[in-house]
Parts: structure tokens; sequence; C-alpha cells
């Protein structure tokens, strides 16, 4: 599953990459504050999360590593 996963954020734009970054990022951000304000069922989403990003920007960096060397050439 993790394939198919990576390859789907291998066929969005730069554009929809960063979007869906930005929204994981804040779905991380609203987990911690329920964690501090209230009780969080299923801790290992934070795991889940944090590797998700790390993922996308992971794609994200071929992405721009691939556009700025066609620039180049």
């Amino acid at each position: 599953m993790k394939h198919n996963f990576a390859q789907v954020l291998r066929d969005m734009k730069i554009e929809e990459l960063q979007k869906h970054i930005d929204e994981l990022r804040q779905a991380l951000f609203s987990l911690r504050l329920n964690l501090v304000t209230s009780h969080v069922k299923d801790v290992s989403q934070f795991k889940k999360l944090r590797r998700t990003i790390a993922r996308g920007l992971t794609v994200l960096g071929e992405k721009q590593n691939a556009s700025s060397s066609e620039r180049v050439q």
C-alpha cells in the first residue's frame, strides 16, 4: 500500500502536493491540540501523519530537483 500511496504523491503536481502537505501539517497540529485539551484515542496517528508528511516532502524535493535540472539543460 505504501508503494501505491507514493505513486499517488508522484502523480500530483507540485502545487497540489504542497497543498496536501499543508493539510497534513494542519491535521497534525489539530491532533496535537486535541492531545493537550482532551484524550486522543489513537496515538499512533502522530507517527502515521509525520511519516506521510515526510513522504510528501521527499516527493516534493524530487520534483523540484527534477524541474530545476530541466531548466539548466
